[in-house]
């Protein structure tokens, strides 16, 4: 009978980190909005009004990403979503934009928010979390799926776009009052998820800064859960088209495009997927860049 192998320490701990690898599943998540994405542009937003070459540009900038799921914002039909994605992914949009919520559509253009998931991943459609509760809104529905990644716990996500003209301190402006309501609105679902245990992720257009040391509109999000802004430290490094002088690029200062994961998740340092000089100046992209962080 052979004597039992003696396995080292060095060789128990190997074993033991390639367990939790293969136990841990990585999705690169997204978020990006597309600025007025419309395959009906509107003469009252010039930069819906986009040509061939202006999607195939996004398309290449997409293709680049390599993103598993995306949380979408400013994006009016899937006519045009697909132009710039591709047809491999699932696509789920705000319910605000069925038939039956006519009463919260405008009549030429809308800003829906939503998820495109790379196909062959499980998904749940859930129904949107409103943050603004007016009879007639037509804006603020986070759109809200579950991710089932190959059998490992479930990730709860939202894809969503706050209040803006509120991006730094707060004041008893309307918009800023609007914002602070939204906020609150989102601590009250990240509260429901860890009590059910829950993963999450939230993505998508916060029109705030939320990296300033003690900054209210996260203070408001975050109070009395565990969740993690790992966009924090992310640093602005998209640079778009001026709109005073647009043959040159205006570079942001600060972040509005932010990442919230759950305790549970392990999350790389979101980078934002910067735009080529060259196809700023030249095409119709956006006046956001997708940010992007792998997920585990």
């Amino acid at each position: 009978m052979p004597a039992p192998k003696k396995w080292s320490f060095f060789t128990a701990l190997c074993l033991l980190f390639s367990f939790h690898a293969v136990g841990a599943e990585q999705i690169s998540f997204s978020t990006w909005n597309l600025e007025w994405l419309s395959s009906s542009p509107s003469s009252k937003f010039e930069q819906s009004q986009r040509s061939t070459s202006d999607y195939q540009a996004l398309n290449r900038h997409f293709s680049n990403m390599q993103s598993d799921v995306v949380a979408f914002q400013e994006v009016n039909d899937a006519d045009a979503l697909v132009k710039v994605i591709g047809n491999d992914y699932q696509l789920f949009f705000s319910q605000r934009s069925e038939s039956d919520n006519r009463r919260h559509q405008f009549d030429d253009i809308n800003q829906y928010t939503g998820f495109a998931v790379r196909n062959g991943i499980a998904v749940s459609n859930k129904r949107d979390l409103r943050l603004d509760n007016s009879s007639n809104s037509k804006m603020r529905f986070a759109s809200y799926i579950i991710i089932h990644p190959n059998g490992k716990q479930p990730v709860h996500a939202l894809s969503v776009h706050l209040k803006a003209r509120c991006s730094g301190r707060f004041n008893s402006s309307r918009d800023c009052k609007i914002l602070k309501q939204q906020g609150r609105a989102l601590n009250g679902w990240i509260k429901q998820r860890e009590a059910a245990k829950d993963a999450y992720i939230i993505l998508g257009d916060f029109n705030h800064n939320m990296g300033y040391q003690r900054d209210w509109l996260w203070d408001e999000i975050a109070q009395d859960t565990q969740a993690t802004l790992v966009s924090k430290s992310t640093k602005a490094e998209c640079k778009v088209r001026s709109r005073n002088n647009p043959r040159k690029t205006h570079q942001f200062r600060s972040l509005i495009d932010h990442i919230i994961v759950s305790e549970s998740l392990t999350a790389s340092k979101p980078k934002q997927d910067v735009y080529p000089v060259e196809d700023v100046l030249n095409h119709q992209l956006s006046d956001h860049c997708p940010l992007s962080s792998d997920i585990r």
